[in-house]
């Protein structure tokens, strides 16, 4: 599993790690029942405190991403297809809320962002 973190960035460390965790769920680069890095082993390849991936960990728990078992580990949850939907449904809202407000400051009318949109859409 390839987590990379930015000290530099306004990011805290946890979520980078949480972040980047539900990507590969998201994406089907992990899948139900896998297994994850324990968070000693985590924290030792990442070189950052046990502390910050506990509470990576517990957040992605919190949020239905992974389970985890006493003494057995962290494994990702088995795929709730509406929890995914809703999360990408969440992380699409972000990042138009942001395209809206620069296209609100630069003049651009709801007709020609959504013709933007339909164009970006398109091209893919």
């Amino acid at each position: 599993m390839n987590i990379f973190i930015s000290n530099s960035g306004e990011q805290p460390i946890y979520e980078q790690i949480t972040g980047q965790i539900k990507e590969m769920i998201l994406r089907g680069e992990l899948k139900g029942g896998d297994a994850l890095p324990s968070m000693r082993g985590l924290a030792k390849d990442l070189h950052i405190s046990v502390i910050t991936t506990k509470r990576a960990y517990e957040e992605l728990e919190r949020d239905g991403f992974i389970h985890t078992m006493v003494g057995k580990g962290s494994f990702v949850a088995d795929a709730n297809m509406e929890m995914m939907k809703e999360e990408q449904f969440r992380r699409i809202e972000e990042i138009l809320a942001e395209g809206v407000a620069l296209a609100k400051r630069s003049g651009i009318g709801c007709e020609e962002l959504q013709e933007i949109i339909r164009m970006v859409y398109e091209e893919e």
